[in-house]
């Protein structure tokens, strides 16, 4: 378990388990040889991939970005890619737990990023986090009820029930949420899929989620074919790197299985690679 700190920000990778996806959709049209000199392949062609949340602590409150898959999944889903299910347990290790939690943001609601949302108790399905407040933007909220191409990644009682009774807040574009934490819109991925921002004593970090899902997908056009928009996540992407290489931001890697942050620079030919320390 990672720990780093951003000013008077403490910042805690806890990952929810590690799954398994398909190694030509998560690199898309990026050729086998070249993906496969980044990660190993199963028989299968599948690759594994991180679950990463981060748990923040200001000093004031506990901000929580993503919740993983969850342990909800429909048999047939738990089959395909398994369901680790490990983030409460590491949350004991971590020295918090659920009502602790102050604040949850989804950056989109894909099953593998908002599972841990809510828990069945008996018939029911309530807040996980019984007294945070829950947040999305409301445009992504809307996609995921228009039965579109990425509709089975949508699992309603992830976060209909938190929309119901008003715990999760629909967002209307970029927005600070509590001081020095910000969600701004990278579209490309979904049109709505937004990145967090965490700004304190002079540095910065961002948990940018599937714009950039791990650091093997940090060239422009090493776009997963999951994404709905794939021309604008390069845009996206050129926009992130314009502020996060030059100003130096630690860019929070959400399905990487073994690195969950790192400083993203350019070496001496212009290649862009990942370093842990900056």
């Amino acid at each position: 378990m990672q720990r780093i700190t951003i000013g008077d920000f403490e910042l805690t990778a806890i990952s929810d388990g590690i799954y398994h996806l398909d190694g030509g959709a998560f690199f898309g049209i990026v050729p086998k040889p070249l993906w496969s000199q980044r990660t190993t392949a199963d028989e299968n062609n599948r690759v594994p991939v991180g679950l990463n949340s981060v748990l923040i602590r200001t000093g004031k409150k506990n901000i929580l970005i993503e919740t993983g898959i969850g342990n909800k999944l429909p048999d047939k889903m738990a089959q395909i890619y398994g369901q680790p299910a490990k983030l409460l347990n590491n949350f004991s290790t971590a020295g918090v737990s659920p009502d602790d939690i102050d604040v949850v943001i989804n950056t989109h609601l894909h099953f593998d990023h908002c599972g841990w949302n809510t828990v069945r108790q008996g018939e029911k399905i309530a807040a996980t986090f019984p007294k945070a407040q829950y947040y999305v933007q409301e445009g992504e909220w809307k996609h995921a009820r228009e039965n579109q191409r990425d509709a089975v990644s949508y699992l309603p009682e992830n976060y209909a029930p938190l929309v119901t009774s008003g715990q999760m807040q629909l967002l209307h574009g970029d927005q600070e949420i509590v001081p020095g934490i910000s969600v701004r819109v990278f579209p490309g991925h979904t049109r709505d899929m937004q990145a967090v921002i965490i700004q304190n004593g002079g540095n910065t970090a961002c948990y940018i989620s599937d714009l950039i899902p791990t650091s093997a997908h940090l060239e422009l056009n090493w776009v997963m074919a999951f994404d709905l928009y794939p021309l604008e996540t390069i845009e996206s992407r050129k926009r992130y790197y314009s502020h996060a290489i030059p100003e130096r931001w630690l860019t929070m890697f959400t399905h990487d299985p073994g690195i969950p942050w790192a400083y993203v620079e350019k070496d001496e030919h212009g290649k862009l690679r990942a370093k842990t320390r900056p």
